[in-house]
């Protein structure tokens, strides 16, 4: 649930804490009245409780942010980032919230001046945003709180190639991977678009050369066949772009005949699913990673170069292995021709890398660069949208600030993305990934523990799966906001002469219904009067008022995709520059990898010396027994002789067993 500033409780000094830190507070109480445009003490929503507040140190951090704040504000109109929470704007959001409780959707929806004012379009994206949580007047003070937060001269800034990872002292531009060749994109002076389409140009060249047999494996057959090795980013927008494209008619056509696989987790499962059915001589290993040391990645990597030199030889990884990195020594200590080496830069984000090499080399090579050159197109009209339009009338801008109305404001923590598309069914763990590893964070740009919750956790299955799935949950269980996302033309068409409606009206017939399903709900007295029995009442209630938006899109083609992972691209973006923090850096993930290196080191020394982790190893009662409980399970303990294994060659050997 979010979280309010935690000065007090429902307009009064929490007690419970310790005498010192509430006298601490007490202090602060003179110095932060009036910040509020309601002139009163800020207070939490009677929606939430307390959680970090419950800690001595970090609601003292908090108190010294706040104490900072007023000092800065004092001085200077714009707050830090920290003491956004602080502000007026913000406060008058939260009284707003007493306003908002009063009234259902139902009676919102209602009002068809208020829901034309909250649809939005541009080129052929359909945005209605009628039945979020919000009036007239939410909008203009949310608009209010996006300029005291700078969200102007932030955007500004990433475009202008400014420092935003302020962690990693890095401009953030992934806008510049789908820039148009007359743009100018501008960092330490220096205009990279030039570079970008250096790298772009190379990529037409090499795949042009692989789909039209110009570039032969060693044994002089065509590739046909590419496995692209990555994880995270690496993956995830590749995929999802590629899932997008498959059943596209311009992409099935140029596809033809072709496969495109990928191989992101360490699992050996995933390595036999990759390789199945494939063959070495006909095969192209592309390698993602910036740094060429990703663990998973590069453990994959030499995978694959083995499965491939097993069968063609040491040479063939000239002709079948190609990389996209930024490290060319590595690269070249591979095995890796570094002329097949396919560069971006420490100012493109791994999830925010698909307009990059990293999605543009795999997908040229199965769709052609024609097609992934409109896709970065549809990217690119986003941005330009997102830089340019007011905010008023700005989708991204729009999607953001209605997103952080309702995490912080509301205290909805999750969020449902629900394409009625099969061809969108990766986005939502696409998005997965974009949202949760960029807003996922506990402390401002400045170190400073938040004083509000930031981020939600971001789900979703493709309608109507979903609707057989968790929709029980959704209409009367927890509040979660929705996206439901529709196409007006499908991909791929059915109609059958005795239905009374195509495949796809049937699909988007359950797109429109339960949008208002959500938000109108039944009464119990719709149910009586529909004869239900009075037992089976309160289990057939809907409650509504639940919000969601739509989405809806011209017809999903490579162009349209590309505004799509713009749109929520930039709506991540919109959310962090409001709650102050750095969406741009994944400091998170770095501790659960390196408990690990720990556990592969000793994992090693328990296999080669033939015993169990012991409690001198270093690790706790429950890991050590964990670990030894995995141990005891497998074939075998001790390692043998070295031999390379692959499981794809397992399931080739039980289907010839078969035979």
């Amino acid at each position: 649930m979010a979280m309010a500033p935690p000065l007090c409780t429902h307009g009064r000094i929490d007690t419970r804490l310790r005498p010192g830190v509430v006298s601490l507070l007490a202090t602060q109480r003179s110095a932060l009245q009036g910040r509020c445009a309601s002139g009163r003490m800020l207070r939490q929503n009677k929606r939430t409780f307390p959680s970090r507040s419950s800690a001595g140190n970090n609601v003292i951090s908090n108190v010294m942010s706040a104490n900072d704040a007023v000092k800065t504000t004092e001085k200077k109109d714009a707050p830090p980032y920290g003491a956004i929470a602080y502000t007026p704007e913000w406060c008058g959001l939260r009284e707003h919230v007493k306003e908002i409780e009063k009234l259902h959707l139902g009676e919102l929806l209602a009002d068809g001046e208020r829901s034309k004012q909250l649809i939005h379009e541009h080129n052929d994206v359909y945005c209605d945003f009628s039945r979020q949580k919000v009036t007239q007047r939410t909008l203009e003070l949310l608009l209010d709180l996006a300029k005291k937060a700078g969200l102007k001269e932030k955007i500004d800034g990433m475009f202008r190639g400014d420092i935003m990872n302020l962690t990693e002292n890095r401009p953030v531009l992934h806008v510049a991977t789908r820039a148009k060749r007359d743009q100018k994109i501008m960092v330490n002076g220096k205009d990279v678009v030039p570079e970008v389409w250096e790298v772009l140009d190379k990529i037409k060249s090499f795949s042009d050369k692989v789909r039209n047999g110009e570039w032969l494996g060693v044994t002089g057959k065509p590739l046909k066949n590419v496995v692209a090795v990555g994880i995270g980013g690496s993956f995830l927008g590749p995929a999802f772009v590629h899932t997008a494209l498959r059943t596209e008619p311009a992409g099935q056509s140029a596809s033809n005949g072709r496969k495109l696989r990928f191989l992101a987790n360490v699992d050996p499962i995933d390595v036999a699913r990759a390789l199945d059915g494939i063959n070495q001589e006909e095969t192209l290993v592309v390698i993602i990673s910036k740094t060429f040391t990703t663990a998973e990645t590069m453990l994959n990597a030499r995978t694959l170069r083995t499965w491939l030199t097993t069968e063609l030889g040491e040479e063939s990884v000239a002709k079948h292995m190609v990389a996209v990195s930024t490290n060319i020594e590595l690269v070249t200590a591979f095995g890796i021709d570094p002329n097949n080496t396919f560069g971006f830069w420490d100012w493109v984000g791994g999830r925010y890398s698909v307009c990059s090499a990293v999605g543009a080399l795999p997908l040229s090579l199965q769709y052609g660069f024609d097609i992934v050159e409109q896709f970065l197109a549809g990217a690119n009209d986003i941005d330009q949208h997102f830089a340019t339009a007011p905010f008023e009338k700005n989708l991204p801008v729009l999607l953001g600030l209605l997103s952080v109305w309702n995490v912080s404001f509301l205290g909805y923590a999750t969020r449902a993305i629900l394409p009625y598309c099969q061809a969108l069914s990766k986005l939502p763990p696409h998005i997965q990934q974009v949202a949760m590893e960029s807003n996922g964070k506990g402390v401002d740009l400045f170190g400073k523990p938040l004083a509000y919750e930031a981020g939600e956790v971001d789900f979703g299955e493709p309608g109507t799966n979903g609707q057989h799935s968790f929709y029980q949950l959704i209409h009367q269980g927890r509040v979660v906001p929705c996206d439901f996302i529709g196409i007006v033309r499908s991909q791929q068409s059915v109609y059958l002469k005795d239905e009374i409606v195509s495949n796809h009206d049937e699909l988007m017939s359950n797109f429109f219904a339960q949008a208002d399903a959500l938000a109108y709900g039944k009464t119990p007295n719709q149910l009586r009067a529909e004869g239900v029995p009075d037992h089976l009442i309160p289990h057939k209630t809907f409650t509504g008022n639940r919000p969601s938006l739509s989405v809806m899109l011209l017809e999903l083609n490579a162009y349209a995709v590309g505004q799509l992972l713009a749109l929520y691209e930039h709506r991540v973006a919109v959310q962090g520059f409001i709650w102050g923090i750095n969406s741009f850096d994944q400091w998170g993930v770095e501790l659960g990898k390196v408990l690990a290196s720990k556990v592969r080191s000793i994992m090693n020394v328990t296999r080669t010396q033939d015993r169990k982790v012991r409690t001198d190893d270093g690790f706790n009662y429950s890991t050590t027994r964990l670990i030894n409980k995995y141990l005891a399970g497998k074939n075998r303990l001790v390692y043998p002789e070295p031999k390379d294994v692959f499981p794809v060659d397992i399931l080739n050997a039980k289907e010839k067993n078969k035979e």
